[in-house]
């Protein structure tokens, strides 16, 4: 038998800029061994810096300039958490996030990119739209375009500060796309007015003047205003004011300015300069901490000082890969000294671009020069789309590593459980005084006190992970398991976990187990409960489960099979999960999908309970694993009655229907299909496009209602009052006449 080479170090990677996606790509064709890699994004996505004027001007779709960092990340066998890095332990050697907890490094590398420095000018963080971070940007943006493509004919003015390349090559990309627009509607282009404000007396500083001239001429050329020597000292809502006195009407105003680095990495005590940039020698190691790295425009070259430009973050990935990879491996670190001066292909909006290279006297533009544009950036995006088949690891080699053993020889050792129940009750200090033995004692068992006048459920839930982030997953797994109880009107109690950690040493397997526990405790003291014990042991991959006990009056227990004639079926979240997820494992799911997919099931049904019990609900059961059809004909069993469901009123999370043309099914899918011999017009309804949907398994799925038709319509407006948007009535219940004895047996129609 093959094993998994153990996990020995961690190597932590903050941010998703250009050069943590070639180092993560480089992971990907030469994985490292026994290295568990935590990548830290704000984002699932990167953007492109090279691509998104192109996208701005209409050029691009947004897949084709974001890089997908959970596709990438699945390639180099990383986990991706989705959060903000806020401050260093360099102590401790751990990143403090913002939603997550503390995260330990063995080495790490910093690459956040950098964001437009911002002046003390009145009115700026109100009235106004920084470039960076890209992602707040182009939300701003696609609404000045569904604006303009709303109301074409209503006059719009945009002004952009910063007349460096950045800013001229914005406010170019800008008219292109709003003129496109305008001409579509049959309006006058000039609807659109352009303003362009730059302190400097003549654009494009840092190139030579044959470009500077080139890009002034094209700017008056194309009607844009443009406003040198003029400082900006306020911004009013729909109005600019330079220190001149000069003032400019503006319904939106970008900001394009000179980098400045976020101010955590200099509280955090590693060196930096005195703008805030981390301080890195030839090998972008820090200065002063040489365990950590640092890349891209959060860089500040000692040695070789460089301008802010993403031509030396995409330079920088191959030596940071390289030089992380020797440091793991304890060799030798390589020097790297970046290129003195480097090539520009600025674009004019028009699918055109204009060359820039040092001094040279270029500066004519053509539709080449962006063909040539066009050529580079989409090799360069290539790289992330097409990639090597996720490596395997290393094999152990009996003579240097000993085989794991079975039985109670692979749980995971004490004083990894003392350090991270430690640090959980440190943490997360139980609340409940029901819980007589609990994680406080070193029983053999837990103990709970159970009132006389109720009754306690039982319920147990336990699955392999389906996403690289263990604190996440142990929040999604709690939620599904705690699921059961609410669905049965239970309030939950306590519960006890089971946990495979994939083989590492006794500092990796303590920092996954802990963030896993606190992802499940946080879910459970939100709801009420206490992780009481568990159990927890070696395997070749993360899996985690809970067996949650719950407390309920006996005569208000929901049964599934209470369901009634005249009610209607609510279902509080959206169908698909398990298409997205086995499409994300065939890498055929965007990123904004699973995204998605990943906030349905972090959203708790416990409220959704609560408010199907106030509207008279008499059955209820949360739709899982055996997806809608199958936990629908459990509902059924043994009744006379019909259910009529319509699939124009299944809730469908995005990105359903397209896996669905692409033939991707759950593997679970073939044995739920077997339930169709419930659906009575199966015939039919199977040739519908969403006929697969209803046997599609759903990991935290939601909650599915029998409620009185006269209690149904205020019922799904306090759903979607409490934070269920989505619900909606998917079916009505008929009764049935006796001698119908093909109905009993097939008691579901679908229109």
């Amino acid at each position: 038998m093959k094993n998994q080479q153990p996990l020995e170090k961690e190597l932590v990677l903050i941010g998703g800029g250009h050069s943590h996606a070639i180092a993560l790509r480089n992971f990907a064709m030469n994985p490292l061994p026994g290295v568990r890699i935590i990548l830290i994004s704000e984002q699932s996505n990167t953007p492109y810096s090279g691509m998104l004027p192109g996208h701005v001007a209409g050029h691009y779709t947004y897949e084709e300039c974001h890089i997908d960092l959970r596709h990438l990340a699945t390639a180099a066998q990383a986990q991706l958490y989705v959060d903000r890095a806020i401050d260093l332990d360099l102590a401790q050697n751990r990143v403090i996030c913002a939603g997550h907890p503390p995260v330990r490094f063995d080495i790490l590398s910093i690459d956040i990119g950098s964001t437009p420095e911002l002046p003390d000018v009145p009115g700026i963080l109100d009235y106004s739209v920084p470039v960076k971070p890209w992602r707040f940007f182009l939300q701003q943006w696609q609404q000045v375009i569904e604006c303009v493509t709303r109301h074409p004919d209503q006059p719009i003015s945009i002004g952009v500060v910063g007349g460096g390349a950045g800013g001229v090559e914005l406010v170019l990309t800008i008219q292109h796309k709003l003129q496109r627009i305008l001409q579509s509607a049959g309006q006058p282009l000039s609807t659109l007015t352009l303003h362009l404000f730059h302190r400097g007396a003549q654009v494009m500083t840092g190139h030579n003047a044959r470009i500077r001239q080139r890009f002034q001429q094209i700017l008056s050329q194309q009607g844009i205003n443009l406003h040198l020597k003029e400082t900006v000292s306020q911004v009013q809502k729909g109005k600019v004011f330079c220190e001149s006195g000069f003032q400019v009407e503006c319904d939106i105003i970008f900001w394009v300015t000179r980098a400045s680095a976020p101010t955590w990495p200099r509280q955090s005590g590693i060196a930096t300069d005195e703008r805030g940039f981390i301080q890195v020698g030839p090998t972008l190691q820090s200065v002063s901490h040489p365990h950590i790295f640092a890349a891209g425009d959060i860089a500040a070259m000692v040695a070789s000082p460089r301008p802010k430009a993403g031509v030396f973050a995409v330079r920088q990935g191959k030596p940071l890969a390289e030089n992380l990879r020797r440091l793991l491996q304890g060799d030798a670190l390589q020097t790297y000294k970046p290129q003195s001066k480097f090539l520009s292909l600025i674009s004019t909006g028009d699918r055109k671009a204009i060359m820039s290279w040092g001094a040279l006297p270029l500066g004519n533009e053509s539709a080449w020069l962006w063909r040539w544009k066009d050529a580079i950036d989409r090799k360069f995006m290539d790289q992330f789309r097409k990639l090597p088949a996720m490596g395997t690891n290393v094999d152990l080699s009996p003579d240097t590593t000993p085989m794991p053993c079975a039985g109670c020889g692979s749980k995971v050792g004490s004083s990894v459980l003392e350090q991270t129940l430690s640090r959980l009750r440190q943490d997360y200090p139980p609340r409940r005084h029901d819980i007589l033995v609990g994680l406080g004692g070193a029983d053999d068992a837990a103990v709970v006190e159970v009132p006389p006048d109720q009754v306690m459920v039982h319920t147990l839930d336990y699955f392999r992970s389906l996403i690289n982030d263990p604190f996440i997953f142990g929040q999604i797994a709690a939620h599904h398991s705690l699921s059961d109880l609410f669905a049965m009107g239970a309030t939950p109690q306590s519960a006890l976990a089971m946990a495979t950690l994939p083989y590492g040493s006794d500092p990796v397997l303590t920092e996954t187990l802990y963030h896993l526990l606190a992802g499940a405790t946080k879910v459970l003291q939100q709801a009420g409960a206490e992780l009481v014990g568990g159990h927890t042991t070696e395997g070749a991959e993360l899996a985690f489960g809970l067996a949650c006990n719950g407390l309920a009056k006996r005569d208000l227990i929901l049964s599934k099979q209470s369901i009634q004639p005249d009610q209607v079926l609510i279902l509080t979240k959206p169908l698909g999960t398990g298409l997205i997820f086995a499409a994300a494992m065939r890498q055929q799911a965007r990123d904004v999908w699973i995204d998605a997919a990943v906030q349905s099931m972090l959203k708790s049904n416990q409220a959704a309970a609560q408010c199907f019990l106030e509207h008279q609900a008499t059955a209820c059961t949360d739709i899982t694993g055996f997806g809608l059809i199958g936990h629908l004909s459990e509902m059924l069993r043994h009744s006379s009655i019909q259910i009529h469901l319509d699939f124009a009123d299944l809730p469908v999370m995005a990105g359903v229907t397209d896996i669905l043309t692409q033939n991707i099914y759950s593997s679970l899918y073939p044995q739920n299909l077997k339930a169709g011999k419930w659906v009575a017009n199966r015939s039919q309804a199977q040739t519908h496009a969403l006929w697969p949907l209803l046997f599609d398994p759903q990991t935290s799925g939601g909650l599915l209602a029998a409620v009185p038709q006269n209690h149904a319509e205020k019922c799904l407006e306090n759903l979607k009052t409490i934070g269920y948007e989505q619900s909606v009535i998917i079916g009505r219940v008929a009764s049935l006449q006796p001698q119908n004895s093909k109905a009993l047996h097939q008691p579901i129609v679908i229109y």
